[in-house]
């Protein structure tokens, strides 16, 4: 049915708000100083909303600092974004095995108990788990199921999560942790000087380009309407 002319002109209105918000979005937004562009843009596990990827290591002490304040960003996400925690190895097999150790503590349902404990253990109290034998026997003293741990950072799946985690970091062009990438499309970037405020802009940037794709997708819906009305 051919749309009226009160209803294709309140349509274009909404386009061009849609617009002008995306737009006004951009150029508040620096391309080069607080995001790049992922190219390729990647897929994303989550399409029905906005995925937030944190790549990180429990080997890289800056992660072990930016951990308390994402769980507090974390905790107000709405309900259209989530969040994804990508543990990466950089080639380094201190940091390959705490990859392992990631994937495993969630494999034995441990990973909510002892995700930020592990970082305290290796930045606060230094101690040296690095390896297998090490780690399952830190989860058995820290209230773990070490059996399960242990079973599942030797199979085959978790494996295969650690190296699709690092092509994922090689697609997105991560070469520094923690780094947040956002809609398998930018990637946020942090310019700040000292390690308290670069975290924080992170978190700030990546809130933008949430606000960003969020517009964009707006601008996307709202172009199409009137096309589809008018048929």
């Amino acid at each position: 049915m051919p749309m009226s002319h009160r209803a294709f002109s309140r349509a274009l209105c909404a386009l061009g708000a849609a617009l002008l918000l995306s737009c006004a979005l951009a150029t508040a937004q620096e391309e080069g100083k607080e995001f790049r562009r992922v190219v390729p843009p990647q897929p994303t596990g989550n399409p029905g909303r906005i995925e937030v990827v944190e790549f990180f290591s429990y080997a890289c002490p800056h992660c072990a600092h930016f951990y308390p304040l994402l769980e507090s960003w974390r905790a107000k996400l709405p309900g259209d974004v989530v969040l994804r925690r990508v543990p990466v190895g950089f080639n380094r097999q201190a940091w390959i095995n705490l990859q392992g150790a990631y994937y495993a503590l969630e494999a034995s349902g441990d990973l909510a108990r002892l995700d930020g404990a592990l970082f305290s253990a290796i930045h606060d109290k230094h101690e040296q788990i690095f390896d297998e034998p090490s780690l399952a026997d830190w989860v058995a003293k820290n209230g773990g199921n070490s059996d399960k741990f242990a079973a599942a950072y030797v199979s085959f799946g978790i494996n295969s999560q650690t190296v699709h985690a690092d092509e994922m970091a090689e697609k997105f062009g991560i070469d520094s942790v923690p780094s947040m990438a956002v809609n398998g499309e930018y990637v946020a970037i942090a310019a700040a000087t000292g390690e308290e405020a670069h975290l924080h802009e992170l978190i700030v940037n990546t809130d933008k380009l949430i606000a960003r794709v969020r517009s964009e997708r707006v601008a996307t819906s709202s172009a199409a309407k009137p096309a589809a009305a008018g048929r």
